[in-house]
């Protein structure tokens, strides 16, 4: 038998019987004996697909513990050939190739085969080609998606492009609001239109622009398993999901929303990886070798997927990667991190104060700041209010949940003693915060939507049943007022403008299941009034510094079974009075007006005289106003 080299090769089998039948097959085989070339990594070269110009790039895979890689794709026509052999540098710590001849504006699929029996995408491929779900997105989302090399390889590999034609910005000098100025969109783009693309969400920004909201929280856009998900099952970070569109429609749409003023902030998980992930795939058949993942969660009450491992430094090292990548290329505005609370190695449910996660997230912060200095970071964090104080004084913005207390309040159950109905905790001052990085919410993708449980719970008296969908609506316009008015930035979730009343499952598959997409809510007069009157709430705090200032003085009676209700606030510019009745039944409220004279009542534009700023105001159930020491400009609300 001949000696082999390194290489691909094949063998003809021959077999013949006694009864002299004969029959062969063609085995196809690798040698691979090389020994380890090692090389010190030229000098620039990061993790990931490096552009050296238009015919030539070079790849490096960070990958401690592995013996040899090879690179495999459209250029070796997918064998394996000594000359994609990978070099090792000298720490045995990356695999680097330079592949030139490469044809420029041409996309070519490879991957890495990781000690001879291993197939990966490049973890920092920023686009992939999927053998199972590329095949149904359409061709008016993606068009010309390239095709998987079917019946070449298995497994997700990546797509590389030298020679791209870059995208030319158009605003390059953004503005953002100030984190106390923020009102935050949160939307699931699968759920939000239709063709769930970017060049259908850019043309529905006019949308946006005449509710007033200045921020639109992308959930998860990098790639995920499937197709069709919310986006909490990360698998490439680098990589919008195609599902959505290419690449440069989701540059365009952000470059679109600065157009309109309107900064975007990007829901990013970091907390866990899902199995397609190349960083689990590398070490999933013993993940004590990961330089990433913790072997097990820490967390025994909340994990999902593979846990980060924060505290080692190739992990931090690749979050910062992730970061900056998103700020530098697609001109993000920020971050919605997922699960912050995940961040630690400290054993528990985490809501305990944890002073080696508040590092982590300070180191993460401080990385993000160093890129770009007016960065928001967001955290969905839900710990003691101690360590969120100190993260919000050091900058950071925290996810406020109100949920259960203003969904009791619209439903007119106050004195459940089970369910909060308190409205105080949804202000940073009331949890003794100093800066104003609470980002509160009555509804985000997480909870149900307030009018399906006015629907489904909400109290009556006589003829008043604010299960009736008009009462419904007119119950969500009471808690807006005591909602948007509050100083500090707020978020909504997609469609309660409108008095969304779809059901979310608390858990189970349907719970991340398609949502129906009901744009017809806001052609019907009553949701577009609802719509509009949520407009000129945003619209009243946009253009009025009292609602926004942080050293604004604020009073509220907003308690637990306290069915009158009130805000007073203050500031030199002006004052503000909000009186409303959560009951289902009159009820007499002290406004406790902070002079007397003229006030002014927003939403009708009538004139009152206050001559006794304690004596009560009879309200009908549901009855609100917001009055105001200066003549504002009455809302043109049909």
């Amino acid at each position: 038998m001949p000696v082999l080299s390194n290489g691909s090769h094949e063998a003809i089998i021959n077999v013949v019987t006694k009864q002299g039948e004969s029959s062969s097959d063609t085995i196809y085989f690798t040698v691979q004996i090389n020994p380890p070339i090692i090389e010190e990594l030229p000098e620039g070269i990061v993790d990931g697909i490096n552009y050296i110009n238009d015919s030539t790039v070079t790849l490096c895979l960070f990958a401690p513990h592995k013996h040899f890689v090879y690179v495999i794709g459209d250029f070796t026509n997918w064998q394996i050939d000594p000359a994609y052999y990978m070099k090792l540098t000298p720490d045995s710590s990356r695999f680097w190739l330079t592949v030139s001849g490469l044809e420029p504006q041409k996309e070519y699929i490879f991957q890495y085969l990781v000690d001879g029996e291993l197939r990966i995408a490049d973890p920092y491929s920023e686009k992939i080609s999927d053998p199972v779900y590329d095949q149904w997105i359409s061709d008016s989302t993606y068009p010309d998606l390239i095709s998987y090399p079917t019946g070449k390889t298995t497994e997700i590999a990546s797509v590389l492009q030298t020679g791209q034609v870059s995208y030319q910005w158009q605003v390059t000098d953004f503005k953002r609001p100030k984190p106390q100025d923020l009102v935050i969109y949160e939307l699931l783009l699968r759920d939000f239109v239709t063709s769930h693309d970017y060049k259908t969400l850019s043309d529905t920004l006019g949308y946006f622009e005449r509710l007033g909201v200045n921020a639109i929280e992308l959930m998860p856009i990098n790639e995920f398993e499937g197709n069709e998900s919310w986006g909490y099952n990360p698998s490439f970070y680098f990589a919008p999901d195609k599902y959505y569109g290419p690449k440069n429609d989701l540059k365009k749409f952000i470059d679109e929303a600065h157009k309109c003023g309107i900064a975007v902030i990007q829901d990013i998980v970091l907390n866990h990886a899902y199995g397609q992930c190349p960083l689990v795939r590398l070490y999933a058949s013993d993940m004590s070798q990961s330089p990433w993942f913790n072997v097990t969660s820490p967390n025994p009450m909340y994990s999902w997927g593979y846990d980060f491992n924060h505290e080692s430094e190739a992990t931090q090292m690749f979050v910062d990667s992730v970061t900056s990548f998103w700020l530098q290329e697609y001109h993000v505005d920020g971050f919605r991190f997922d699960f912050t609370k995940g961040f630690t190695n400290r054993p528990g449910d985490g809501w305990a104060r944890d002073n080696s996660r508040i590092s982590i997230l300070k180191r993460i912060a401080d990385k993000i700041w160093e890129i770009d200095s007016t960065a928001y970071i967001i955290l969905e964090h839900f710990t003691e209010n101690s360590e969120e104080q100190e993260l919000a004084d050091y900058g950071m913005m925290l996810w406020g949940n109100m949920n259960i207390a203003y969904s009791q309040s619209a439903m007119g159950w106050l004195d459940d003693s089970q369910r909060p109905s308190d409205l105080s905790w949804g202000y940073y001052k009331t949890r003794g915060w100093s800066k104003p990085h609470l980002v509160t919410y009555m509804e985000s993708h997480d909870e149900p939507w307030l009018m399906y449980k006015n629907l489904q719970w909400g109290r009556s008296s006589g003829d008043y049943d604010i299960k009736d969908l008009s009462t419904a609506l007119d119950r969500i316009k009471l808690v807006a007022a005591f909602f948007f008015t509050l100083p500090g930035p707020k978020m909504m979730w997609q469609f309660g403008e409108l008095g969304y009343d779809q059901y979310l499952p608390e858990s189970g598959p349907d719970r991340c299941a398609p949502k129906p997409i009901l744009w017809n809510y806001y052609y019907q007069p009553n949701r577009r009034n609802l719509y509009e009157t949520i407009a000129a709430l945003i619209k009243l705090r946009n253009e009025n510094k009292v609602f926004r200032n942080p050293y604004s003085h604020v009073q509220m009676l907003v308690g637990q079974g306290q069915y009158g209700r009130r805000i007073n606030i203050s500031d030199d510019s002006m004052n503000v009075t909000i009186i409303g009745n959560f009951d289902v039944t009159d009820r007499s409220v002290n406004p406790n007006f902070q002079k007397t004279g003229e006030w002014y009542d927003y939403f009708s534009g009538d004139t009152i005289i206050v001559v006794d700023t304690q004596a009560p105001i009879l309200l009908a159930p549901g009855e609100f106003h917001i009055y105001t020491d200066v003549k504002l400009e009455t809302p043109d609300i049909k």
